[in-house]
């Protein structure tokens, strides 16, 4: 064992003290999870307050926390675009969707894009962009969990890191089934709180090393790293098609927050439109000050660690902040971080997990298989036989992802839902004209692109870095879809429409006002 991961006892007692105090909760919580409402919505009884750090704990991932404190330490100036586009995000999501969605919607996204339109193709289409989405979330999260506990009990082989990742997916499996929303919401609200105040400790200690001088730190950083960190163009701009690379990833991660399920289901918790808003903008504060957080805790990496032990450990770039947390205040430190970025990874694994099973439970077992037919029981039961399927799929999928930089594999979760649902959501709300076909089309074509272009890339094979380094099948040049696939989503959704009767203009009408106003957005919205 090296000294290296500090003391991994000390560290799994934390660890365990952590899982043990949040099972309690979700226990507790999941004693009023009487109906379909409670297990999906949380009954809407957040404030928008409550739900803002819970949207928050849903947000900053294992990407928010590792991934990007890695790309920093390890690429300087262009790991902190990450941190930029993630918060840009918050404002195409405040400015154009939370409060109509909140008005229009019941349990999931589909409800608002079926409102309008032929019920069935609608709800198969998001339930299976839905569930694309949350794979690919699925996929950095468990990925992120694989090297951040192998680093906790300084596990180097691949088969202990696929036994990590099994013990993690079965772990969120047990959350999800008891807790339903509103547990997962309550770990997310005590995540959140534990991760910004965690990472606003180690970024006073940094500076504090520094003489609070950040010019002093980043001079640290610059003397201590091989790459000239400080400037642009070490992972991007280098070349034409890293230029492309660059613009691609920064459609995707601006427009992408706009599309994700397990955000925009986040909007339902709360009892209202005007919390809904008041969510979003306590979201936006928390989120900006703890990726304020991620540059000097990045540059403190790339200073007080350095690179190479950082690409060396468990985990590799995604071992930067645990490994800083050591440097920093030795096991014991190391051991809280650790413990926190783990809640962080389960908050946000859980969220995503019901979502995906209330996207099929709701909209493809009640909605087309049954046609509404239904008890609320039984759908919340086949929800939790899905849960119980995506955490075996994801376990699988997180094995074969690990050690690939979380930050980036949630880039690719934001292509999809950027390419897949955004397209189909902007027009459902603001134009009148749009179809089934449109819809349709766009969701189906935006996911295809995206996924085809993300199979042939860089990513998958190709590269020292790809998933699979043996093969070589890529012809796409770019690491993220987002550049073509998010304008064929929007160029299908329009040809779809306009080659195709339009919808009831009454119902329409009534979507506009509802959505506008929030009038009758408790009623049940099947038409």
């Amino acid at each position: 064992m090296s000294d290296d991961f500090g003391n991994p006892w000390l560290n799994i007692s934390i660890f365990g003290g952590f899982v043990v105090i949040t099972l309690v909760i979700v226990l507790r919580a999941s004693r009023n999870n009487k109906t379909a409402s409670d297990y999906y919505a949380a009954g809407r009884s957040f404030t928008g307050g409550q739900n803002g750090l819970a949207i928050a704990g849903d947000y900053l991932s294992a990407a928010s926390f590792l991934g990007i404190c890695g790309a920093i330490a390890v690429n300087g100036y262009d790991g902190f675009l990450y941190s930029i586009g993630f918060l840009v995000a918050w404002l195409v999501a405040l400015l154009l969707v939370a409060e109509l969605m909140r008005n229009t919607g019941k349990f999931t996204m589909a409800d608002v894009l079926s409102f309008r339109l032929k019920q069935r193709p609608v709800r198969l289409a998001a339930a299976t962009t839905t569930l694309a989405v949350c794979f690919f979330y699925l996929l950095a999260q468990m990925a992120g969990a694989g090297g951040l506990v192998s680093l906790l009990l300084g596990i180097s082989d691949k088969l202990g890191q696929s036994l990590v990742i099994a013990v993690v997916g079965a772990l969120m499996i047990v959350y999800v089934l008891v807790g339903g929303m509103k547990g997962t919401t309550w770990v997310q609200i005590i995540k959140a709180a534990l991760l910004i105040v965690g990472a606003a400790v180690m970024t006073v200690w940094v500076l504090a090393i520094n003489g609070f001088d950040f010019s002093a730190l980043l001079g640290a950083a610059a003397d201590a790293s091989a790459k000239p960190v400080l400037e642009p163009g070490n992972q991007y701009g280098a070349t034409g098609v890293s230029r492309l690379d660059f613009v691609s990833l920064a459609l995707a991660l601006v427009l992408g927050t706009a599309g994700l399920p397990h955000v925009l289901m986040r909007f339902y918790t709360v009892p209202t439109a005007r919390e809904a808003r008041k969510s979003v903008v306590w979201a936006i504060w928390l989120i900006g000050i703890f990726y304020l957080f991620t540059l000097v805790l990045g540059y403190g990496a790339a200073a007080l660690v350095g690179a190479d032990r950082i690409l060396a450990a468990p985990g590799a770039v995604n071992s930067a902040a645990p490994l800083l947390a050591f440097e920093l205040g030795g096991p014991v430190l190391l051991g809280i971080i650790a413990a926190v970025a783990f809640a962080t990874i389960l908050a946000v694994v859980a969220g995503l997990t019901i979502t995906a099973a209330a996207s099929f439970a709701h909209d493809v077992y009640a909605s087309v298989i049954k046609k509404g037919k239904v008890s609320p029981n039984g759908e919340v039961r086949v929800a939790r036989i899905t849960v119980v399927v995506i955490g075996i799929i994801s376990i699988a999928a997180g094995i074969g992802a690990n050690g690939q930089n979380v930050a980036f594999l949630v880039a690719l979760a934001f292509a999809v839902a950027a390419s897949a649902n955004l397209p189909t959501i902007l027009y459902s709300l603001y134009w009148r004209r749009f179809t089934t076909r449109g819809a349709v089309l766009s969701m189906y074509g935006g996911l295809g692109t995206a996924l085809v272009l993300i199979v042939f890339s860089p990513v998958v094979s190709g590269a020292e870095t790809s998933m699979f380094p043996g093969a070589d099948f890529a012809w796409f040049p770019l690491s993220n879809p987002g550049i073509v696939s998010i304008p064929v989503g929007f160029l299908l959704g329009w040809i779809g429409t306009l080659t195709s009767r339009p919808e009831d203009p009454r119902v329409a009408a009534e979507m506009e006002v509802r959505s506008l106003t929030g009038h009758g957005a408790e009623k049940a919205t099947s038409h």
